[in-house]
């Protein structure tokens, strides 16, 4: 149990634990190291593996620093802390797996720093598109998460996906306000088609078969592949298979 101080001074939490070459893990979100990779068993698994871990609680999760300022997560902030904390334990290389959010931020990190050795996406892919029209269901989407978690009634919450939201950031104990102002802050686009392409990496994508499909991000990586396991976005984490692929891929994906 670690902390340091990032690159605009709010401090993260992250676990070390077991020995080899080093994996970032990096949690989805209203969820921790704890809940996305401890209690399902993958962080165990790697390290029976050999591998060295290393978990990062996000900002405004976990037992990392919680930031109320929307602000404090614009300008792609998760992204540039996973290269702090790479800096911070001096490491030159490392296999980086996410899952949901910390996909959208291993992917992002990936595409501008070469210190990526292998990449795991789990919890995301579908279609690749990013119209105008995208970008404004993205932005009312937030809107409409951040009004949920925000709502001191959460019985009365009408919206389906804020309600989700709500009820999974209530039985994880994650703080509702700090999430709300990362949906009310947080403004990335995706990568685009050209971007991906200089994704070079091994890349396994995985999602469970009732969550997104894989294949397509997977196909636009050069050295993408895909796996589908049993589950949906919530329950493909605890699967066991989830931790089997990725196990899997790092030991059979090339070294570069």
């Amino acid at each position: 149990m670690a902390e340091f101080s990032s690159f605009d001074g709010v401090r993260l939490h992250y676990d070390v634990e077991g020995a080899g070459e080093p994996v970032v893990l990096l949690h989805g979100f209203a969820a921790s190291t704890e809940a996305n990779w401890r209690a399902p068993g993958i962080i165990d698994a790697l390290i029976a593996a050999g591998h060295r871990v290393v978990g990062l609680d996000a900002r405004g999760h976990g037992r990392s620093e919680k930031c109320y300022d929307p602000t404090a997560y614009t300008g792609g902030a998760m992204v540039t802390d996973v290269g702090a904390l790479l800096d911070h334990l001096d490491l030159g290389a490392a296999d980086v797996v996410g899952y949901s959010m910390g996909s959208a931020t291993a992917i992002r990190f990936a595409h501008g720093d070469r210190r990526v050795r292998r990449l795991v996406l789990g919890g995301t892919g579908g279609g690749l598109s990013d119209t105008a029209e995208d970008r404004d269901q993205r932005m009312d989407r937030a809107r409409r998460v951040a009004a949920a978690l925000e709502a001191e009634d959460p019985g009365r919450i009408e919206d389906p996906a804020g309600r989700r939201f709500r009820q999974f950031a209530d039985s994880t104990g994650a703080d509702l306000r700090a999430l709300a102002a990362l949906q009310r802050g947080r403004r990335q686009d995706p990568l685009t088609r050209e971007e991906l392409a200089t994704i070079e990496v091994d890349t396994l994508v995985v999602c469970g078969d009732e969550d997104v499909s894989p294949h397509e991000l997977a196909g636009a990586l050069p050295a993408g592949r895909s796996v589908v396991i049993a589950g949906n976005h919530l329950s493909a984490v605890r699967n066991p298979a989830l931790a089997t692929e990725i196990v899997r891929f790092l030991a059979d994906g090339r070294r570069v």
